[in-house]
């Protein structure tokens, strides 16, 4: 309760409360520092947050006069020592003395008591004016008066404004200022029945107070009984004055109208304010609703009962629902592992009571945590292991077929030097007769090994790339790991009220639907039905490598159907899923084949192509590609190939520029802004009007006679059976097998300028080949 007796302002317990308009209450001092002087012709002073009035200043209770106002104030309680003001300081003591013990000068006197009440503008504008001299008047504002503030509008005749500390709202007054304000009477009585109950402290000790064990009842003053003895002796004029125990400073009050010195007994409904039998009287008072103040308290006692009781059971419910808290918590207890089967650190002291059931339910629990997440690294040390002993073994695959490949390279060669060194000696023969013999012979072996050299030797390329081709994919698994966490067990609970945890059986096993389950290019569509009567948390899909190998996850959650992209072309793959909750895993459905198309339909990618920066111009939904600027640029199909054989061809639109398009497979990684052939990542045939090369890497060879026009076709097969890549001209082969070794996922590709337009034509059967 002690935040509601203290002053927003200078945060001690209030002394000579007065009440704000808006209900809020200050001190007088808080008040007499905070209102500042109105000047019509200046507008309103501007706090640091924005809003009317000036910054507060703590007075740390020391509330002497300000404005001059204050002054005869306070000369008009000094006055009179038995009148208003003198009560209104002794009445404040208690606090005075609470807050610091700091003193308080009176400040009140009768006439400022009268005529108090304020209203509130119909606009709620906050706007109040309070006089002593007639009643006050609420003004709404508006923008075009003299002296308003945005909706604020001053009434006439205002000399002083405050802004409530608390709620903002603005109050006007005339040039008594803020001692217009009513006396918080229940707030001093409530401070003072609070002072009472710490301690009544004497008000003559000039340091450490100590307890008051007498009250002068003329004087209204505390004193010790030091002080008694040296500031109020029993002799004199004094000896008179009568001397008792401390009380409350709330049973000497008594509540008199400021006006009329008659005690307040009847409440004016319509002004909401006390009066006495002579104000009632008065023309103000005639046509207004008046009851009894006793009555008028009474009800508002009782209602402010009743309300009270209602928000006591709330807080006894309050209570009990913290309480039931506090022993949830206790039971929640999450104990550390014990060392024995568990991480380090746990030591069970022998003092310690013996674990609760819910306790021993936790640290099973925790063990069982620990013991998954275990077994979880354990498993990806394994998999590593299996993963960095397969980059060996394909690193030893790949040393082993390049030192065969260079032997055989090496032994050819030896081969065709001694055919080579053979030939110069038989060419020193001088016998023609004999050169004669051998020379038909000669000229077909070179002639023959020529033509094998091309095609083993200086069209060779290494079997295999030194670049690996893998790449590790951990997203799929890094995202599971960040979504690992507990899940909400909702199994069946036991109708018997035993403390346990009933945990959920793992679910049965789902059943696929044949009927919704298709395949579409190289993409398959799997659907299945939740299984009857459990508890389902998500749901795991797993495929095979569309050969009979082992099965991989391609999906993992709640939806009960899934589509899997970028499959091989001409595969049976092979499905299963299986259900799971917090309990464990279900058993697999029965598997599902299901065939990839034999040859794959595509278009080019504009995005896989660069976007929309890269230049290229695509048509006929993606099937035809141009380009406006002379540098080439790269466009790449929609698919890529990485097993089986696979044959597109393209039609010539348009060629008109004496301009070399290319075309060929790449990598997802291929150069996007040069010839396609240019880096390593990209295999190529470009040809011009008259004649067409081979290019890898920036290195061309093997010129093939025979060039394009418009309306020309130009077709690539990809054999990734034989890992070669060969080319036609109009439906005839362009040359012998363009590349070999090639391993990894390719992608269809051409290179073009200004110039050429072409569109691309798949889902074609492969030619037959009889050069291989």
């Amino acid at each position: 309760m002690e935040d509601e007796l203290r002053c927003p302002t200078c945060k001690q317990l209030y002394a000579n409360p007065v009440l704000l308009p808006c209900f809020h209450a200050l001190c007088l001092g808080c008040a007499l520092d905070i209102q500042t002087p109105y000047n019509p012709g200046t507008g309103l002073p501007v706090t640091a947050n924005g809003s009317a009035g000036s910054t507060a200043a703590g007075h740390n209770g020391l509330h002497g006069p300000v404005n001059g106002g204050g002054a005869a104030g306070a000369a008009a309680g000094g006055s009179n020592p038995g009148g208003p003001g003198t009560r209104h300081s002794s009445h404040s003591s208690a606090a005075s003395t609470a807050s610091s013990n700091t003193g308080s000068e009176s400040v009140t006197s009768d006439q400022d008591q009268s005529d108090k009440v304020s209203i509130f503008s119909e606009a709620d504008s906050g706007v109040v004016c309070c006089s002593n001299t007639s009643r006050p008047v609420s003004y709404a504002g508006t923008g075009l008066l003299p002296g308003a503030v945005g909706s604020v509008v001053a009434p006439p005749g205002a000399a002083y404004c405050l802004t409530c500390p608390l709620c903002r709202k603005l109050v006007f007054f005339d040039d008594g200022g803020v001692r217009n304000l009513p006396t918080y009477r229940a707030m001093e009585a409530i401070v003072d029945r609070f002072c009472a109950r710490e301690a009544l402290r004497c008000q003559m000790c000039e340091t450490d107070p100590k307890v008051a064990s007498l009250i002068c009842e003329q004087c209204e003053i505390r004193y010790c009984d030091a002080c008694r003895e040296l500031c109020h002796p029993a002799r004199g004029p004094l000896a008179k004055h009568t001397l008792v125990k401390p009380r409350g400073a709330a049973q000497q009050r008594e509540s008199v109208c400021g006006e009329h010195e008659e005690a307040l007994s009847q409440y004016c409904l319509s002004c909401k304010s006390p009066a006495c039998g002579l104000c009632i009287q008065e023309q103000r008072h005639q046509t207004h609703d008046v009851q009894s103040i006793n009555v008028t308290c009474k009800a508002q006692k009782t209602e402010l009962s009743h309300n009270l009781q209602q928000l006591s059971e709330k807080a006894r419910s309050t209570t009990e629902f913290i309480q039931r808290l506090k022993g949830m918590s206790d039971k929640v207890t999450v104990s550390e592992i014990p060392a024995d089967s568990n991480p380090p650190g746990f030591v069970l002291n022998p003092t310690d009571a013996p674990p609760t059931t819910e306790q021993e339910s936790c640290m099973e629990f925790e063990r069982l945590v620990h013991a998954q997440c275990e077994a979880l690294i354990q498993a990806i040390h394994d998999r590593r292991e299996y993963l960095l002993e397969a980059i060996r073994m394909d690193k030893d695959t790949k040393i082993r077929i390049l030192k065969d490949q260079q032997s055989n390279c090496t032994g050819k060669l030896q081969q065709t030097t001694g055919l080579i060194q053979f030939c110069i000696e038989a060419l020193k023969e001088t016998d023609s007769a004999a050169f004669l013999q051998v020379g038909a012979m000669l000229i077909n072996r070179v002639a023959n090994t020529d033509m094998t050299w091309h095609q083993e030797v200086t069209n060779a390329a290494p079997r295999v790339s030194p670049i690996v081709d893998l790449t590790l994919d951990d997203a799929a698994l890094a995202r599971a790991i960040d979504n690992l966490n507990f899940i909400q067990m909702k199994g069946k609970q036991n109708k018997f009220p035993i403390k346990r945890y009933n945990f959920p059986t793992a679910p049965m096993t789902p059943t696929i639907l044949p009927s919704d389950c298709s395949a579409e290019n190289n993409s398959v569509t799997v659907a299945w039905q939740p299984p009857n009567h459990s508890v389902v948390e998500g749901y795991v899909l797993e495929l095979d490598d569309g050969s009979g190998g082992e099965f991989r996850e391609v999906y993992c959650g709640k939806e009960t159907i899934c589509t899997v992209d970028g499959l091989h072309f001409n595969s049976m793959y092979n499905a299963r899923v299986k259900a799971f909750n917090s309990a464990g895993e279900g058993e697999y459905s029965e598997l599902i084949g299901l065939q990839t198309a034999e040859v794959a339909w595509f278009t080019f990618d504009p995005v896989l192509s660069g976007g929309a920066g890269s230049g290229l111009i695509f048509s006929k939904n993606n099937a035809t590609v141009s380009v406006e600027g002379w540098e080439h640029r790269v466009a790449l199909g929609s698919v890529g190939f990485s097993r089986g054989v696979h044959y597109w061809e393209f039609t010539i639109d348009n060629y008109t520029a004496d301009t070399d398009p290319a075309f060929g497979v790449a990598r997802i990684d291929v150069a996007r802004n040069k010839m396609l052939g240019k880096d390593e990542k990209s295999f190529a045939m470009y040809i011009d009007r008259q004649r067409s090369w081979f290019q890898h890497n920036s290195i061309h060879e093997r010129r093939v006679e025979g060039g394009i026009t418009t309306g020309s076709t130009i077709g690539v097969l990809l054999d990734l059976e034989r890992h070669t890549l060969s080319f036609l001209v109009n439906e005839m082969p362009q040359g012998s097998v363009a590349f070999r070794d090639l391993y990894g996922v390719f992608y269809p590709a051409v290179s073009i300028n200004r110039g050429v337009t072409l569109t691309m034509h798949t889902a074609l059967d492969a030619p037959k080949m009889d050069y291989f």
